[in-house]
């Protein structure tokens, strides 16, 4: 039988903390050196194209006089000073990589921690014991600048990683020194800290707001998608009710039909039959796919039964509409003649959202309703004049307009709508015959 190695809670601990240790240097290579930081924020108003410039030429006249008094910090009170005049050119090297940070933070702050050392051991020997060591408060501003902009640009775990480079610098330099000085270490700490966390902290709440649109660009979407479907369903169920009334009416009359005939032929009675059966078969598929449409909506189970709306109470809608003090006039051009269900229950609705839009929106204003008969179509418009009133504000954004466009488009139709000149709206649907449900 193979043995079973038992690891213990210690052993493990000890496997893992030697593992990390092992991984340590390629964390560190990827993080603080291979990997891209984040892009620069997108162009606002007036634009981060005419504002960068302005922040570059703003750090540079700030930070060239840092430098300065950087290299006058470590020049002893007596006035006498051993220092290098190459340490002056490296203090601005500082400055100009605390610029540099605004485009490449990463790249900016090896350069501004290796500019530190040297300046440090360069320095060291001549600088005061009553100076501050290795950071002098204009030193301090230098490596809290570059940690700040690099803050900004990546993981906040890539920003402890760069802090910890940065205080092991400060340490290192400060244990190898020929003399006494000031050390103010634990002074820096908390200081570049401070810098760190407010650094990543700016960039978590850009991130967040940068997801928080994200996510609003996506519930939106899903929102209109999900609307889209809610309207569509709501057409298919109500033309479903449509096509399984005239799908009764199919049977019956096939029922009714022999009796009609006196000595109706065998064939006659078969094809008779035929109909029949397959219009009840039919209507009761229509039934079950009714079924699944309103096996969710709660609100169509008092409408279950009840007829769908045609152009003969259009007059009714109309009453009620004037009834909540809507201005209402309606005009009916060419020759009036019965349409297909489809289209009549089609104009229907899109009277009924139009009027019921006016009424929400345009309060006290005048509405039109014209409907013409063509030859190859029917035309629905309705048209308001500017509101007189405050429109009530609603629980949200209804369906109305999706569900005209949705069911002039199933008839293979035009809809079109807009405002008017003069303050008004108005919406048209042209609906053609042929091919009509």
């Amino acid at each position: 039988m193979p043995r079973v190695t038992r690891v213990t809670g210690k052993a493990w601990d000890k496997e893992h903390l030697v593992g990390a240790l092992r991984r340590l240097p390629r964390t560190l290579r990827e993080d603080l050196w291979t990997a891209p930081v984040d892009p620069l924020p997108p162009a606002g108003t007036p634009g981060w194209a005419v504002w960068r410039p302005v922040c570059v030429m703003l750090l540079l006249f700030g930070a060239v006089p840092v430098a300065v008094f950087h290299v006058q910090d470590m020049v002893p009170h007596d006035g006498v000073s051993g220092i290098p005049a190459y340490t002056v050119l490296l203090a601005l090297l500082q400055g100009a990589a605390l610029v540099a940070g605004v485009y490449r933070p990463l790249t900016a702050w090896w350069a501004m921690t290796a500019l530190t050392a040297v300046v440090l051991r360069v320095g060291e020997p001549v600088v005061g014991p009553d100076l501050l060591f290795p950071w002098s408060p204009t030193g301090m501003a230098l490596q809290g600048g570059a940690l700040f902009l690099l803050a900004l640009r990546v993981h906040p775990r890539r920003s402890a990683e760069a802090l910890a480079i940065t205080l092991l610098t400060g340490l290192v330099c400060s244990a190898f020194t020929t003399q006494v000085h000031n050390y103010d270490t634990p002074r820096a700490i908390p200081v570049l800290l401070a810098t760190v966390v407010v650094g990543a902290s700016l960039r978590g709440l850009r991130v967040a707001r940068s997801e928080v649109v994200t996510q609003a660009g996506l519930t939106a979407e899903e929102r209109a998608r999900r609307t889209l479907l809610e309207e569509r369903n709501r057409i298919a169920r109500e033309l479903h009710d449509v096509v399984a009334h005239h799908m009764s009416v199919i049977s019956i009359q096939a029922q009714v039909a022999r009796h009609l005939v006196e000595d109706p032929s065998d064939e006659l009675t078969e094809n008779l039959a035929g109909i029949r059966e397959n219009a009840v078969d039919a209507l009761n598929e229509l039934r079950r796919v009714l079924g699944v449409l309103r096996s969710e909506d709660a609100s169509s189970e008092g409408l279950r039964h009840a007829p769908q709306p045609t152009l003969g109470r259009l007059d009714e809608l109309i009453g009620k509409v004037r009834g909540a003090g809507l201005t209402v006039v309606s005009e009916t051009t060419g020759g009036r003649r019965p349409l297909p269900p489809g289209v009549e229950l089609t104009v229907f609705r899109i009277v009924q959202e139009a009027l019921s839009n006016v009424l929400r929106h345009a309060p006290d204003a005048t509405a039109r309703v014209e409907i013409g008969y063509r030859s190859a179509g029917v035309t629905v418009r309705v048209a308001n004049t500017a509101p007189g009133g405050t429109p009530v504000p609603g629980r949200g954004m209804g369906h109305g307009l999706l569900g005209m466009r949705e069911r002039a488009a199933m008839l293979g139709g035009d809809f079109a709508n807009g405002p008017t000149p003069g303050g008004g709206y108005e919406v048209v649907a042209v609906l053609p015959l042929e091919d009509s449900v």
